[in-house]
C-alpha cells in the first residue's frame, strides 16, 4: 500500500503476515481540472520519497496513533537510509524510527539493529532516528570509520553524518571485544576525515595502561591517500648516537602525484653533532601512459668516529668515510607500451661513491660494486622500416670511476629485398632471396678513468705509464675530463644472398658484411732521438675506416629415433643433431698503413736479438722485423685487427627428448607427453687456415637440461688442444703429439645446479610460483625492507637451493721454489633459502650460503612472522658475518596506526 506524501495519516489495509515489500508512502498525486495547462499538486510533506518495508512475521498499523510496527527480521529502505532489526516502529506523528533487538528464551538478543545512512554503517542495541531532521541516537553502537572501529555507549548523529560518542572505544581490531582500544569518555567523528577525542588511554587485553594523552587525533581519510605528518621512529647507532628516523610530511598534490619529505637526525655525543639525512621522494602515475618514482637523498655525517667502540680488538669495525657529505639520486620511469608510439623510459641510480656504504639499509646496495643508469627514447616510424633509439647512460663504481655516454644513437633499417625497389612481382627467382639490412651506432663517451699508456713488445713510450689514473669529478677538472672523451660511429651493412639446398638436405647460406667506422680523432707515432722513445700525438678530424668480409655456411638437421614396440612407459627416444660448418674471410689491413695501421721508423730500437724494428729491405722492399701500431688504439669500436683471417668454424648442437605414455589421459586426446632429456649440448671450435701457429681455437662446450621440472643443470667448459711450456704459454704442438697422449686439456669450466623443493599442489609436481611482495604504490610508505610485512600462507613450506662451482686450470707444475700454485677450484658455494609454515599464522624463513673454499657459512639470516589478528610480530636474526644483528618489531597491522609499535634491533648499521 502507499500513501501520498504529506498525508495526515498512512493508508493501511491491515497487518501483513507475508515476506512481501510494500511502500509506506508514495510521491504526491496530480490531477487535471478544466484547463489542461493548469496542474495542481498536493503540498509536499515531511516524507520526500517512497518508504519500502518488509517483515518476516507481521506488520501492524495503528491508524489513530499514526504508528506502524514491524516484527521479526524487519527492514526499511528510505532513500539513502536502510534499517534492519528484529523490531522496528515508525511513528509518523514524530517522524521517528525506532529499532531494537529481541531476546529469545535463553536471553540472547537476536536481530540487533543495523543502520546505514550516508555511507556509514552502525550496529547497535537500540536506534532512534528522525527521518525529517536526519538525526539519531544510537545506544551500544559499533561503527566503522575507515580502517578503525568506534564502540560507544551512546552515539548521537546529526544531519552531516558527524558522530558524537560518549564512553567510547576506538580500535582497528574488528572483534566485538577488541584486543586493544583507545578508551575516551568523549569522541567526535567527522566521517572520511578524522576522529577527535578528549583525554584517552590505551587498553590492551582489557588491561588499562598509562599510555595516553590529554586529547587524541586520528585521521580517517576516505581516500587511500591523504596529506599528513609522518611520525619518526626512534633508534640508536654506534657512530652517530641516538636517532629519529623517517619523520616528515606526505603531500598529496593531486590524484597523480604524491610527494614525501622525510629526514633523520642524530644526537651525536658531547659537543659532536651526529649529522642528519634528508630525502625527497616524488611518485607519479598517469593511467595508460606512464608511472615513475624520483628520489633524492642527502646525508651529512661526522667525518670521524664520535663514540668509542667497546671492542678490545685493535682492528675496529668502523670504516672512516671518504666524504662527510654524500648524495644519491634514484629515478625510474616506465611507460605504458603503445602501438606505433615512442617509448621514453629511465632507470637512474647515481650519486656519491660512498653513499650506499654509509647510509643504505639494503645489503644488496651496500655490497654492490657498480651502479648503472639509462635514460632512453625509442620509436619505430610508422609505415617505414626505420627505427631509432637514443640513450644517455652513466655507470659508476664504488672506487670513484664514472663513465658517461652522452649520447648513444642507434638507427636500424629492417631487412629489405632489392627486387621490390624496382616494382617487380615475386616469381620465385633466385634473386628474390637477396636482402640488405643496415644499422648505425654512434657514441660519445666521457670517462674520468685514464687508461695506462703502453706499447707492444715493451717499446719505450714518451710519457707512458703502466698504471691508469682517475680524474676527480669536480668542475675544476672539466677540461681534462672532456679531453679524455672518445667518440665514433659505426655503419654495418649485412648482405644476405639467400639460402639454397645442396644435396637435398643441406642448406647453403652465403653472406657479405661491410662495415665502416668514423672517428673524431686518430693517433700518430714518431720516434724521438733524444729521449730514445716513441711519441704519440692525437690529431682531431674526421677519419673513415672500412672493413669487408664474406663467408658461407652449411647446416642441416639429423634425426635419430628409437621406437619401442608394444606398450611401454617410455615409447620412443629421439636425438636431434644440428651440425654447422661455416667459412669466413677478411683481408690483411696491415699493408694499408695510410688508413689504420702504421709502421714508423724506430731509429736504433731493436729486439732482444739485436734486430732493429721496421727496417725495409732495399732489395725486396719488405719490412724486416715489423711492428705495427694502430691509429685507433683504445677507440670505441674494434677496427680491423690488420691480420688476414681465413676461418673455418665447426659447431654441433644436440637435443634429446623422449615420448612418455600419459597414464592420466582418459579421453585419448593426449596419449603421450614429450619429456626433454637434454635441452642443449653444444660444441664448437674454429680453425684459421692462414695463421702461422696455433691455428686451432679452443673447443667451447655448453650443456643445459632440466630434470623433473625442478632440477636445472647448466655447465660450460673450454678445452685447449696445444701444449704449454714451463711458464704456461702455449706452444705450437698438439697435446696428442706428446708421449702421454691426450686430445685436449680442460682450461676452465663452471657448473650450476638449481633445485626447488616444495609440496605438491594437487596432482602437479611442478614448481610453486610465489607472488612477489606488493610494490610501493603511490602514497604507501617506503619501507626499509619491502618484504618484511608480506607473508604467503598458501605454501606450507619451500626450499630453494643453488650450487655453483668454478674451475680454472692452475697451469703447469711449477719448477721454481716459493711459488704457490693457485687452486683449480676457484669458487664453490651452496645457497639455500626458503620458509616453513609452523602454524596457520606463524611462518619461519631462512637464507644462507656455504662457501666450500673458506669452509664457512656466508650471510646466514633467519626471519619469522606471527599474525596476532590485529597485531603482528616479525623479526630476523643474522648470527654472524658482516651483516650480523637482530631485529624484533611488534606493531598494529593497520596502516592507520602504523606508528603504534615497539621495536628493538641491532644490525650492521647500528652496532
Amino acid at each position: 500500500m502507499s500513501a501520498p506524501a504529506g498525508a495526515d495519516r498512512p493508508s493501511a489495509v491491515g497487518a501483513d503476515t507475508t515476506r512481501g515489500r510494500r511502500p509506506l508512502a508514495a510521491a504526491a498525486d496530480t490531477s487535471r481540472t478544466g484547463d489542461s495547462l493548469r496542474v495542481s499538486a498536493r503540498p509536499k510533506g515531511d516524507i520526500e520519497t517512497t518508504i519500502k518495508y518488509s517483515a518476516k512475521d507481521s506488520i501492524r498499523f495503528e491508524v489513530q496513533e499514526k504508528v506502524a510496527r514491524l516484527y521479526n527480521k524487519s527492514n526499511i529502505d528510505y532513500g539513502d537510509m536502510e534499517l534492519k532489526a528484529q523490531r522496528i516502529t515508525v511513528d509518523y506523528s514524530k517522524n521517528l524510527l525506532t529499532a531494537e533487538g529481541a531476546a529469545d528464551t535463553t536471553g540472547k538478543v537476536l536481530g540487533k539493529p543495523v543502520f546505514k545512512d550516508g555511507g556509514g554503517t552502525y550496529t547497535a542495541g537500540r536506534i532512534n532516528y528522525n527521518f525529517k531532521t536526519k538525526r539519531g541516537k544510537i545506544a551500544e553502537a559499533v561503527t566503522q570509520q575507515g580502517e578503525g572501529y568506534l564502540h560507544a555507549e551512546t552515539i548521537k548523529k546529526n544531519e552531516l553524518n558527524e558522530i558524537f560518542g560518549r564512553n567510547g572505544r576506538y580500535t582497528t581490531c574488528n572483534l566485538e571485544n577488541p584486543h586493544f582500544f583507545i578508551n575516551a569518555t568523549k569522541m567526535k567523528v567527522i566521517p572520511k576525515e578524522k576522529v577527535v577525542t578528549g583525554p584517552f588511554n590505551m587498553v590492551i587485553g582489557d588491561i588499562p595502561t598509562p599510555l595516553g594523552f590529554l586529547f587524541g587525533y586520528f585521521p580517517t581519510p576516505g581516500k587511500s591517500r591523504a596529506s599528513g605528518l609522518l611520525f619518526p621512529t626512534f633508534g640508536q647507532t654506534s657512530d652517530r648516537g641516538f636517532a629519529l628516523r623517517n619523520g616528515g610530511y606526505y603531500w598529496v598534490v593531486n590524484d597523480n602525484v604524491g610527494v614525501r619529505l622525510t629526514g633523520d637526525i642524530y644526537s651525536g655525543v658531547g659537543n659532536s653533532f651526529g649529522g642528519y639525512n634528508l630525502m625527497a621522494e616524488t611518485q607519479y602515475l598517469k593511467r595508460y601512459s606512464y608511472n615513475g618514482l624520483f628520489n633524492f637523498s642527502y646525508s651529512s655525517r661526522p667525518p670521524d668516529i664520535i663514540l668509542p667502540s667497546p671492542s678490545v680488538n685493535t682492528n675496529l669495525e668502523y670504516r672512516k668515510p671518504r666524504s662527510a657529505r654524500t648524495l644519491w639520486v634514484n629515478w625510474s620511469h616506465t611507460p605504458t607500451p603503445r602501438p606505433g608510439g615512442g617509448r621514453f623510459s629511465a632507470s637512474v641510480a647515481a650519486g656519491s661513491p660512498d653513499f650506499n656504504r654509509q647510509n643504505s639499509y639494503d645489503p644488496r646496495r651496500y655490497l654492490a660494486a657498480a651502479f648503472n643508469s639509462t635514460i632512453q627514447y625509442s620509436k619505430t616510424i610508422r609505415n617505414s622500416p626505420v627505427n631509432y633509439n637514443v640513450q644517455l647512460t652513466q655507470s659508476q663504481t664504488t672506487n670513484g670511476i664514472m663513465t658517461f655516454t652522452l649520447p648513444s644513437l642507434t638507427v636500424g633499417v629492417a631487412r629489405q629485398n632489392p627486387y621490390e625497389w624496382f616494382g617487380l612481382a615475386p616469381q620465385g627467382r633466385f634473386y628474390e632471396q637477396f636482402s640488405i639490412s643496415y644499422d648505425l651506432q654512434a657514441r660519445n663517451e666521457l670517462s674520468n678513468q685514464v687508461t695506462a699508456r703502453t706499447l707492444p713488445n715493451g717499446l719505450p713510450l714518451l710519457g707512458g705509464t703502466n698504471e691508469g689514473s682517475v680524474i676527480p669529478v669536480r668542475f675544476s677538472n672539466l677540461r681534462p675530463f672532456l679531453r679524455n672523451a672518445r667518440n665514433g660511429m659505426q655503419h654495418n651493412f649485412q648482405i644476405s644472398l639467400g639460402s639454397y639446398p645442396v644435396l637435398k638436405h643441406i642448406i647453403l647460406q652465403p653472406s657479405v658484411r661491410y662495415q665502416q667506422y668514423w672517428f673524431g680523432q686518430r693517433l700518430t707515432y714518431s720516434y724521438n732521438d733524444v729521449a730514445r722513445a716513441i711519441r704519440i700525438d692525437t690529431v682531431r678530424g674526421l677519419n673513415v675506416v672500412s672493413e669487408i668480409a664474406g663467408g658461407l655456411s652449411l647446416s642441416t638437421n639429423v634425426y635419430g629415433t628409437l621406437v619401442r614396440k608394444g606398450t611401454h612407459k617410455i615409447q620412443a627416444i629421439r636425438h636431434k643433431i644440428t651440425p654447422n660448418i661455416s667459412y669466413s674471410y677478411s683481408p690483411d689491413y696491415t699493408q694499408r698503413s695510410s688508413l689504420n695501421w702504421v709502421n714508423p721508423v724506430l731509429g736504433d730500437l731493436a729486439n732482444s736479438q739485436g734486430q732493429p724494428y721496421n727496417v725495409r729491405d732495399a732489395r725486396t722492399g719488405r719490412i724486416l722485423n715489423p711492428v705495427s701500431f694502430s691509429r685507433y688504439n683504445n677507440s670505441l669500436y674494434s677496427v680491423p685487427n690488420g691480420i688476414r683471417a681465413s676461418l673455418i668454424s665447426f659447431s654441433v648442437d644436440n637435443q634429446v627428448e623422449m615420448k612418455v605414455r600419459n597414464n592420466n589421459d582418459t579421453t585419448g586426446t593426449t596419449p603421450f607427453n614429450k619429456v626433454s632429456l637434454i635441452d642443449g649440448l653444444s660444441l664448437g671450435t674454429t680453425y684459421n687456415l692462414v695463421a702461422d701457429s696455433l691455428n686451432l681455437a679452443p673447443l667451447n662446450m655448453s650443456f643445459h637440461t632440466q630434470v623433473a621440472r625442478k632440477l636445472s643443470v647448466t655447465a660450460n667448459a673450454s678445452f685447449y688442444f696445444y701444449q704449454r711450456d714451463s711458464t704456461g704459454r702455449e706452444i705450437n704442438r698438439f697435446l696428442f703429439d706428446q708421449p702421454n697422449r691426450r686430445l685436449a686439456r680442460l682450461n676452465n669450466a663452471n657448473l650450476s645446479l638449481t633445485y626447488q623443493f616444495n609440496p605438491s599442489q594437487g596432482k602437479k609436481k611442478s614448481v610453486v610460483k610465489r607472488d612477489v611482495a606488493p610494490t610501493n604504490i603511490l602514497g604507501s610508505p617506503n619501507q626499509i625492507n619491502p618484504y618484511e610485512e608480506y607473508v604467503d600462507f598458501d605454501i606450507p613450506w619451500e626450499l630453494n637451493s643453488s650450487f655453483q662451482l668454478n674451475y680454472t686450470d692452475p697451469g703447469p707444475i711449477p719448477t721454481r721454489r716459493n711459488y704457490i700454485r693457485p687452486r683449480p677450484i676457484s669458487s664453490a658455494s651452496l645457497q639455500l633459502n626458503g620458509s616453513v609454515k609452523l602454524t596457520p599464522n606463524f611462518r619461519f624463513g631462512y637464507t644462507t650460503s656455504y662457501d666450500f673454499i673458506s669452509k664457512r657459512p656466508v650471510a646466514p639470516n633467519l626471519d619469522f612472522y606471527r599474525d596476532l589478528h590485529c597485531w603482528q610480530i616479525s623479526g630476523y636474526w643474522a648470527p654472524f658475518g658482516e651483516f650480523r644483528g637482530y631485529g624484533v618489531t611488534i606493531s598494529a597491522k593497520s596502516s592507520l596506526l602504523q606508528d603504534l609499535k615497539l621495536n628493538r634491533n641491532r644490525s650492521f648499521w647500528n652496532r
